[in-house]
C-alpha cells in the first residue's frame, strides 16, 4: 500500500541565504519498505547498458572443412568428417555466445515509485538552489566552486545536479569537476540518485519531477 508523503525547501541563492519561498515536492511511496523496487529498478538498468554483442562460429560458420580429411577406413586412425569439427583445433565453438538482446522488464508505475522512494530516502541530502539554470552568464567554474562553498556543498563527495533545463555555461562550468554529474529533471533515475551523496535541484526541476514522476 503506497502513501503520500510531502517534503519542504527553502532554496537558497548563490551566495548562500535562505530565500522567503517554499517548494513542497509531494512524493508517493509504499508504507512498509519499497528498497526491493529501488533495487529492482538499478537491476534493469545495469542489464539494459549489455551490449550482448558476443559472438563466436559454429562448425557450419568457421571457414573450411568442406573435403573429408582422411578416407573413412584403413589408416588405423579414428574417422573424421571434416577439420572444422569442434574436436579439432580452429574448429567450430559448441553451444558458444551469439549476439543477443537482454531485458529485464519492470512496469512504468514500479519505477516511478522506486524513484519517488529514493528521493524521499535522501530528503536530508537535497538541496534546492534558485534560479541555478541561469546564474551563469558566461562559462565559469570557479564561480561555481564559489557557489558551492557558499551553500556548504562538499565538493568531494559525488554531487548529481538536477536542472529543468541544460544552459550551456552551466554545462561548461561543472564539466571539469570529476564529482558533479549534470542532468536534466525529466531523465532523473535512480541509479544516478543513489551514487550521490548530496542532490541540487532546482524549484524548476521540481516542477518537472512533479510533472514527469509524480501523479
Amino acid at each position: 500500500m503506497s502513501v503520500q508523503k510531502v517534503i519542504t525547501y527553502n532554496p537558497v541563492n548563490l551566495t548562500g541565504e535562505k530565500l522567503d519561498s517554499t517548494c513542497e515536492l509531494k512524493l508517493k511511496i509504499l508504507e512498509n519498505s519499497g528498497n526491493y523496487l529501488v533495487h529492482k529498478d538499478i537491476l534493469r538498468h545495469h542489464i539494459s547498458k549489455k551490449q550482448g554483442t558476443s559472438s563466436t562460429k559454429t562448425r557450419s560458420e568457421v571457414r573450411g572443412g568442406g573435403a573429408k580429411p582422411w578416407k573413412q577406413k584403413g589408416t588405423g586412425r579414428a574417422r573424421a568428417g571434416s577439420n572444422r569439427s569442434p574436436l579439432w583445433k580452429g574448429g567450430g565453438v559448441i553451444f558458444g555466445p551469439k549476439p543477443k538482446t537482454t531485458e529485464y522488464k519492470l512496469n512504468k508505475k514500479e519505477r516511478r515509485l522506486a524513484l519517488q522512494t529514493l528521493l524521499y530516502n535522501k530528503k536530508d541530502n537535497i538541496l534546492l538552489i534558485e534560479n541555478l539554470e541561469n546564474s551563469f552568464e558566461t562559462p565559469k567554474t570557479k564561480e561555481f566552486c564559489k557557489a558551492c562553498q557558499n551553500c556548504g556543498i562538499n565538493l568531494d563527495q559525488k554531487i548529481l545536479l538536477v536542472v529543468s533545463v541544460k544552459t550551456e555555461s552551466l554545462k561548461l562550468s561543472v564539466q571539469n569537476i570529476k564529482n558533479v554529474e549534470l542532468i536534466c529533471a525529466s531523465q532523473l533515475n535512480t541509479l544516478s540518485l543513489i551514487r550521490a551523496k548530496q542532490i541540487i535541484l532546482t524549484p524548476l526541476a521540481v516542477n518537472d519531477i512533479k510533472e514527469t514522476f509524480c501523479e
